[in-house]
């Protein structure tokens, strides 16, 4: 029996790292070294494993990678890593939360997003400035909607415990601004996690018909889930780099696992 698990792991690590003609012979190989249930959920492993890989999009950011609505947006080598910095237009009137970078080539509907972002309140902020830094996804072409998962890294760890329980917040627009839902249901789109200003922060969203989950800094566990995404199961459309008023913010290593 050990000997025959020895060749598994064997026949598994040549699939997966040689080519197309090496593979076929190891799956031959394993075929006559262990039983035909073992053969086929390996298998089948291998095929979750490849088509997840061939659907990940890992996007190099760039100025010339992304089309700003109200931001201004610029390469950035911000605390050892290359970024793009977000600002809102000095001349941009903060009408609404369509304040976003999005990127080109982009077409989501369900599936994983990732990346790594920073916000800070600028110096000429007002009182109420968090450093508000997110991600839009499923934004139509002309921002007139999407859905969007932020943070206020300011609140990660201040005192007051009612705003470390806003420290991250999910929107839908058009028609749910936070303002709107925390006066209709209090506290159920919106919830804690550590997080400090001006420092880096993975966030992951992953996004499946209706249902979002809103996960930070590697955690397992969501930090925040959305069971009514508010623009409907079938909205598709562009992820975009989003900062809130008074943002300084800073944007990395963005990835799409886009699963349709």
């Amino acid at each position: 029996m050990k000997a025959n698990e020895e060749r598994l792991v064997f026949a598994l690590k040549t699939l997966l790292n040689f080519t197309v003609q090496i593979k076929a012979i190891a799956l031959k190989y394993l075929l006559k070294s262990v039983p035909m249930r073992k053969v086929l959920l390996i298998t089948l492993g291998i095929s979750v494993f490849f088509f997840a890989s061939s659907q990940a999009q890992s996007i190099s950011l760039a100025p010339n990678s992304v089309i700003p609505y109200q931001v201004t947006v610029t390469q950035s080598d911000y605390k050892g890593r290359n970024a793009l910095a977000l600002q809102i237009q000095e001349t941009a009137a903060f009408i609404n939360e369509k304040t976003v970078a999005l990127l080109k080539n982009t077409d989501f509907h369900n599936g994983i997003i990732e990346a790594t972002i920073s916000g800070q309140p600028q110096m000429n902020a007002g009182e109420g400035a968090r450093g508000f830094v997110g991600i839009a996804f499923r934004v139509s072409k002309d921002t007139s909607k999407m859905e969007l998962f932020y943070i206020r890294p300011t609140n990660g760890r201040a005192n007051d415990q009612v705003r470390r329980n806003h420290s991250t917040q999910y929107v839908s627009l058009p028609g749910y601004p936070w303002d709107r839902l925390r006066e209709e249901t209090p506290g159920k789109y919106e919830a804690y996690a550590d997080m400090m200003p001006a420092e880096w922060i993975r966030v992951k969203i992953e996004v499946k018909d209706e249902t979002a989950k809103f996960y930070i800094n590697g955690a397992e566990q969501p930090t925040l889930i959305v069971n009514d995404l508010k623009q409907g199961k079938d909205l598709r459309g562009s992820v975009g780099l989003w900062i809130g008023p008074g943002t300084l913010g800073y944007f990395t290593d963005v990835s799409i696992n886009k699963l349709d």
